[in-house]
């Protein structure tokens, strides 16, 4: 495993109260590889989402940490937060989260713009070929197909090159076909470009295309496998499914 982008250890994230008390997260302990590609799967309330947004920075855990760098999450104030997410960090939602009244071009340089930079220019041209949307930037998103959304908000996480790109079932809302093209791009960003790109699915189709794919069940991981294929991820994500956690 290389050196990792983020460091992750026995985070714990509940919800609710008393009899109600959830405990989505139930200490936590992963390393994220710098340069991988890496799935995050399980069933339904397994904690895979939870744990996305803790790593991103979107959602605060009760205990345990998370270190970019020297960086702890937990001693951040609000605004150095927002810088961490800004310079640091690529996020993918499912739902795309675009302004409506921005064309693709805008959507895609926003956080940019926000942050009041401009992309490196040589960069943004290669995403934008890439993701093949140089037809398209001056569309709005209601003029944009689903795979087409989807190019728009992944070219907007990679464009400010952060350090690590997480990805909220990216395939999710798209066919098949266009939900392949997604997967490729964010593929050919980790070998070609050298991004580090987290992924919450519950296909394994899409898992396939990672270097890693770690299980959650109940909060907790349960297993992990390495080069996975669609096959042997098939079989695992139903043995996962029947085994209790284990400390």
């Amino acid at each position: 495993m290389s050196e990792p982008a983020a460091r992750i250890r026995d985070l714990v994230k509940t919800y609710g109260a008393g009899d109600a008390l959830v405990r989505a997260l139930d200490g936590v302990t992963l390393d994220l590889g710098a340069r991988q590609f890496t799935a995050i799967m399980g069933p339904s309330g397994s904690g895979k989402s939870t744990l996305m947004h803790c790593a991103a920075a979107l959602d605060r855990a009760d205990s345990g940490t998370v270190h970019f760098g020297d960086q702890e999450l937990s001693r951040l104030g609000d605004k150095a937060l927002t810088r961490l997410r800004r310079d640091r960090i690529g996020f993918v939602f499912q739902a795309y989260n675009l302004i409506p009244t921005l064309n693709a071009e805008e959507n895609i340089k926003l956080p940019q713009a926000i942050a009041g930079r401009r992309p490196d220019r040589q960069w943004y041209d290669e995403v934008v070929d890439t993701v093949g949307l140089r037809d398209r930037l001056t569309h709005k998103p209601h003029e944009l197909s689903g795979g087409q959304l989807q190019r728009v908000a992944v070219a907007r996480a990679l464009v400010g090159r952060p350090q690590i790109v997480f990805a909220d079932e990216p395939t999710g809302n798209l066919d098949s076909r266009s939900g392949a093209e997604i997967l490729e791009l964010l593929r050919r960003s980790v070998d070609e470009h050298g991004q580090t790109v987290v992924m919450v699915t519950h296909d394994p189709v899409a898992a396939a295309y990672t270097d890693r794919v770690v299980f959650l069940s109940d909060g907790r991981i349960v297993d992990e496998l390495l080069d996975p294929d669609r096959d042997l991820l098939m079989s695992r994500m139903a043995l996962s499914e029947q085994r209790e956690p284990v400390d």
